[in-house]
């Protein structure tokens, strides 16, 4: 059986009130938002670079979501502590323009578009979680840059779907280099090995889904994934917005 499996149901909350909405239009009247990927004025990012989005689609390992067969080689060989995967888009184009901008040029309006394409995806591919659990950024890293992109995108999920954020499940012990200057695989592990820390009275015997905007190798997923199973989640599962092919 496949591990993104549909076992759960997902629902709807209500959405933004009356007065942040007529708060948002007026900030837009005064300073009109710009798409990140062309350029064009009206939204963070525009109807036709949403269009050009790379959908991440299969065939692709049903663990790591890696191109290739049902289970990649990597996978059978050392099996990551989730147990499923899954990336909308690829890493390329106007995906790696709204990520960015999000990550690193404090953009944080684009987090509710972002998450609204993850939540579409949900709908039709549920994983079956109790809860969200967004990827943690030290202390430190938060700080300088004002949010955690990761938890932005897990909130308006929630919100949006009507599945419970668990933001303080999963901490992050030590602060470590960004895994984009780590070199290859076997150094992006050993950055991030025994970083995190899950909480054990949020996790145990639930079904948790882990939510990330970029995933790469892989590395921190499955080092989160692995705290949170030794706090004693039952089941872990991953989604992300884009992954690097």
């Amino acid at each position: 059986m496949c591990p993104w499996s549909a076992t759960a149901t997902i629902g709807r909350v209500a959405g933004p009130s009356v007065l942040s909405r007529l708060a948002a239009r007026a900030l837009d009247l005064v300073f009109p938002p710009r798409c990140v990927g062309c350029g064009a004025f009206g939204n963070t990012v525009c109807p036709a670079c949403v269009a050009a989005m790379p959908r991440a689609r299969p065939p692709r390992c049903r663990v790591c979501w890696m191109p290739g067969p049902d289970v990649c080689l990597r996978c059978r060989k050392s099996p990551p502590a989730f147990e499923g995967a899954r990336s909308v888009f690829v890493y390329e184009g106007p995906v790696r323009e709204a990520v960015q901008a999000l990550k690193y040029r404090g953009v944080a309006a684009l987090a509710a578009p972002m998450a609204s394409l993850m939540a579409r995806y949900l709908r039709e591919e549920p994983p079956g979680a109790d809860f969200l659990v967004p990827v943690p950024l030290h202390s430190l890293r938060r700080r300088l840059r004002g949010y955690n992109q990761s938890e932005l995108l897990a909130r308006e999920l929630s919100a949006g779907l009507g599945l419970p954020l668990a933001a303080r499940a999963l901490a992050r012990q030590r602060s470590t280099p960004p895994q984009a200057r780590a070199a290859g695989e076997s150094e992006r592990h050993a950055n991030v090995a025994g970083a995190f820390e899950g909480r054990r009275a949020d996790v145990e015997g639930r079904k948790v889904l882990l939510v990330d905007d970029v995933m790469t190798t892989g590395a921190t997923l499955d080092a989160c994934a692995l705290a949170l199973r030794e706090a004693g989640a039952a089941r872990v599962h991953a989604l992300t917005f884009a992954r690097e092919d």
